[in-house]
């Protein structure tokens, strides 16, 4: 059995908010669990090419665009599943950071973060 608090696990700063690492593949469970804070007023172009996510609001609100500029706002009780590796635009809200809860699968390794400078999405 695995018991963490949040403050005992690694964050990591990701460009426009923190994640922390819940669980992650050096666990064994074979998927990895991270606390996501999105800052409010961003904005940042994301993919996962090697992961699928699911993201569920805890806090706060904001929202995902898809490629197709339709945006879907989020707000706590909303899950996304980002099931197709899809690039995305992940917005925080206007007044307010959002907190999501996040399972990966496979598992990230615990160490991973954006790169926002780079000019295109940002993926790993």
């Amino acid at each position: 059995m695995l018991i963490r608090n949040v403050d005992e696990v690694n964050t990591v700063e990701w460009g426009a908010g923190t994640s922390s690492r819940l669980l992650v593949e050096r666990d064994g469970m074979g998927y990895s669990v991270t606390e996501t804070v999105v800052r409010k007023g961003t904005r940042s172009l994301l993919e996962y090419k090697r992961h699928l996510e699911a993201c569920y609001c805890v806090a706060g609100s904001g929202a995902v665009e898809d490629m197709n500029g339709e945006i879907h706002p989020i707000r706590p009780g909303v899950l996304y599943a980002l099931d197709k590796h899809d690039p995305h635009y992940l917005i925080g809200g206007d007044d307010e950071d959002m907190r999501l809860i996040c399972v990966f699968t496979p598992p990230l390794h615990g160490h991973e973060v954006h790169d926002l400078a780079n000019g295109g999405s940002s993926a790993y």
